[in-house]
């Protein structure tokens, strides 16, 4: 496993992370998914994300009671608020000072920890304040229950009026968690140069464009049974967009790039994501324990100039990259 520096901070962390959106808690059971997290702390993993929304709250205490026992000091453990948990009630959702001081405490006592390395917006909030926001996450840091603040999905001149209120206010925003992979670039005419100027990085999700990147969708063909394309429990919502005949033929040219480099495409997919140089990490989930131990070798591979070349010319125009689009489709307005 390699590391890389989380933003202008002197964490590092392992540029595999482990993500457990949309199985922990929903659709692996509990003894599955403790033994891919295991299999992910084999394989050298250290960094894991999740999200007080996931499977509405139960990512979280899987996650934490497969991680108990583990030395605390060798981990980093990430967690998200905004989106609504429990009843839904009016002041459960979004980044109030109320709801964030609420959320913070709920995280902890599931993932049975004292405090997270990460704490993170999960999406910007048009009706809070940002001062107020910014404020709230300067107070949990100070009480020690988070070491480090990051955003997720948020534009660039919302990171940038983050930036400037977290200076202020004496605590470090480090990160951006965006989605990112060959099929979806939006942060990179915006996001990226202006992370790159302030000192954050990004730790993208759907590295393998919820699995289509893997070849494992073909063009022409039923949808393999028990994949997350048909799963109705959120898995299909995600991928739907990319399951058109026209990209799963294109994502079939990366096959053979993939062969000249003794690489899975999974694995070639990872790999471009971390050839951005401001990425510090790929959020990458598994269903199954081996799914994460292949995975995990995407660690480390270096793609030369010529191979990254040789993708875009598989990909052609089917890339989006309208930074306008910053925010997953599935969640803008029709």
């Amino acid at each position: 496993m390699e590391f890389r520096y989380l933003g202008n901070s002197g964490m590092k962390i392992s540029e595999i992370t482990y993500g457990n959106w949309l199985t922990h808690g929903s659709q692996v059971e509990n003894e599955t998914a403790t033994k891919t997290i295991h299999a992910a702390l084999d394989a050298g993993i250290t960094s894991f994300d999740t999200a007080d929304v996931y499977a509405n709250t139960k990512a979280e205490q899987v996650l934490g009671d497969a991680l108990a026992g583990q030395r605390r000091e060798s981990l980093e453990i990430f967690t998200k608020v905004y989106w609504p948990t429990g009843p839904k009630g009016h002041n459960d959702v979004g980044l109030s000072r109320k709801h964030i001081l609420e959320s913070i405490d709920g995280s902890l006592r599931r993932l049975g920890t004292d405090y997270v390395d990460l704490y993170q917006a999960h999406r910007y909030d048009v009706e809070t304040p940002l001062e107020e926001t910014m404020q709230a996450f300067a107070d949990v840091v100070r009480a020690g229950k988070a070491l480090y603040i990051g955003v997720s999905e948020w534009t660039a001149d919302q990171i940038r009026e983050g930036h400037r209120l977290a200076q202020e206010l004496g605590i470090q925003l480090i990160s951006s968690q965006p989605q990112y992979n060959m099929l979806w670039r939006v942060i990179e005419a915006e996001v990226v140069p202006a992370s790159k100027e302030l000192g954050v990085s990004q730790i993208v999700w759907s590295p393998m464009a919820q699995g289509v990147l893997t070849g494992k969708y073909k063009p022409g063909q039923p949808l393999p049974q028990g994949s997350r394309a048909t799963d109705s429990t959120g898995g299909d919502n995600a991928i739907k967009r990319y399951l058109d005949d026209e990209t799963l033929t294109q994502v079939q040219k990366l096959q053979p790039i993939a062969d000249d480099l003794g690489l899975t495409m999974g694995q070639l997919a990872i790999a471009w994501v971390l050839a951005n140089d401001n990425v510090s990490a790929a959020l990458v989930g598994a269903s199954r324990p081996e799914q994460i131990e292949s995975n995990a070798k995407a660690a480390g591979v270096t793609l030369e100039a010529d191979v990254l070349a040789k993708i875009d010319e598989a990909i052609g125009s089917l890339a989006k990259t309208d930074p306008a689009l910053t925010v997953s489709p599935e969640e803008r307005p029709v």
